[in-house]
């Protein structure tokens, strides 16, 4: 017995090494409660909810008009939920948005057990998760480095959220691509509603400080919170360079999303499976670099991580259009997914480690508002081009796109990792 005691603290002891940010009980929670219920939310989002919505549809301009539509309100509600994450506890947030959510989540799952589920009422439901998204992104994302008490483990557990996201990303469709095939989609969403009570259970159990005197905030107020947050980033030019890149990104970059079960039905000549496997690879891809972030330390050379990112990103995108086999085009989304995760999380470790942080939660949100809120666009311009042309035209279209970003982004480098290097220098300078 005691032998085993010791090989657990010899384990427990080289893992807190090598992830650091693990060691914090409150992260843990977060962790692994985040895991499962996200898991269910990318599997309604990324797969049950766009390979139904198709099925009754056969339209790509719908599909695409439905993307649109669906993260619209994410859009909208994104940057006065960084207001929130700076004023309120962002627990408390969160589990506001796990009650809601597993309302919609029933919803669904009721009305695909009665068989009285329509293109209509699945366009509006997903309508109410946008604006859900709307409310959790920033919270989600400014949480984290609240359950870590060190600050030299923040970048840790930034990638190690990001492994949380990806592996839910590989989770949740491959579990939905099992469910669809043998018990119906009826089934993905019963899960879905299920996952959202270990989010619950953990964010109660979690200990945090409470947040000091959560104050009122009137319209005026908020809306001068948003400037005051608007010109901080604007005023910062490496920070504005990250920002508007991971925009295009998020508006070219996503395109095999939002056109996915086109290409599994009528490029492959696939059915759900096909769609379950090609949503799989890319987190799989994701997963893999978000394992190389989290043993990576110190942020310095982030900046050009995210400047190849983008460019294989477009690289990997035209050549995905290209393919006309299942194997191949699952290797290219995985490269997709790989780098896309490389450009995402270098941008979000930059940007949370240098930020100030009064203002964490407002930049946070215009960092929520590039990474998801061009999705709506980019949706709509995919299926529009799609529909007057073909879906592998749009994808070259777009991964092109995602080069030329690339090239003017590498214009920026010099600045960046100036700005870098000078922010890193005042922080030890402060903390000693």
């Amino acid at each position: 017995m005691q032998y085993y005691e010791q090989l657990g603290d010899r384990v427990s002891k080289t893992l807190y090494q090598r992830l650091p940010a693990l060691k914090w009980r409150n992260f843990r929670l977060l962790f692994g409660g985040q895991l499962l219920s996200m898991s269910g939310t990318f599997m309604t989002q990324q797969l049950t909810i766009p390979w139904l919505m198709y099925d009754l549809t056969k339209s790509s301009w719908l599909l695409g008009l439905a993307g649109f539509l669906q993260f619209l309100p994410t859009l909208l509600l994104i940057p006065f939920s960084g207001v929130l994450a700076d004023r309120w506890s962002r627990r408390d947030l969160l589990m506001l948005v796990q009650i809601l959510g597993i309302s919609v989540s029933m919803t669904l799952t009721v009305l695909t057990f009665l068989d009285m589920i329509r293109f209509e009422s699945l366009l509006i439901l997903s309508i109410l998760n946008g604006l859900l998204k709307g409310l959790d992104m920033p919270v989600r994302h400014t949480i984290v480095t609240e359950t870590v008490d060190e600050r030299s483990d923040w970048s840790n557990a930034i990638a190690l959220n990001s492994v949380m996201l990806s592996s839910s990303l590989v989770l949740g469709p491959a579990i939905g691509g099992i469910l669809i095939a043998s018990v119906g989609v009826k089934f993905c969403f019963l899960y879905d509603t299920l996952t959202y009570l270990a989010a619950i259970v953990t964010l109660k159990a979690m200990d945090l400080p409470a947040k000091v005197e959560p104050q009122q905030t009137n319209l005026q107020e908020t809306w001068q919170k948003l400037q005051e947050g608007w010109e901080y980033v604007h005023s910062i030019r490496p920070i504005w360079a990250i920002l508007l890149l991971l925009a295009l990104k998020s508006m070219m970059g996503m395109s095999h999303i939002a056109l996915m079960p086109v290409v599994a039905a009528e490029v492959l000549q696939g059915n759900a499976s096909t769609m379950a496997a090609l949503g799989t690879a890319a987190p799989v891809g994701s997963l893999v670099a978000c394992i190389y972030l989290s043993m990576r330390r110190g942020i310095l050379g982030l900046e050009r991580l995210v400047m190849v990112g983008q460019a294989a990103i477009g690289l990997s995108l035209i050549a995905f259009a290209l393919s006309r086999e299942l194997s191949l085009s699952l290797v290219l989304l995985t490269l997709v997914g790989g780098f896309s995760i490389l450009q995402i999380t270098s941008s979000n470790t930059i940007i949370q480690t240098l930020v100030a942080d009064d203002k964490r939660g407002r930049v946070m949100s215009f960092y929520a508002l590039a990474m998801v809120g061009m999705m709506p666009f980019g949706n709509l311009i995919a299926g529009s081009m799609a529909q007057a042309m073909t879906a592998p035209t749009a994808l070259m279209i777009c991964g092109a796109a995602c080069i030329l970003g690339a090239i003017w982004f590498s214009s920026q480098i010099s600045q960046i990792t100036v700005w870098i290097k000078a922010e890193l220098n005042f922080l030890t300078a402060r903390a000693k």
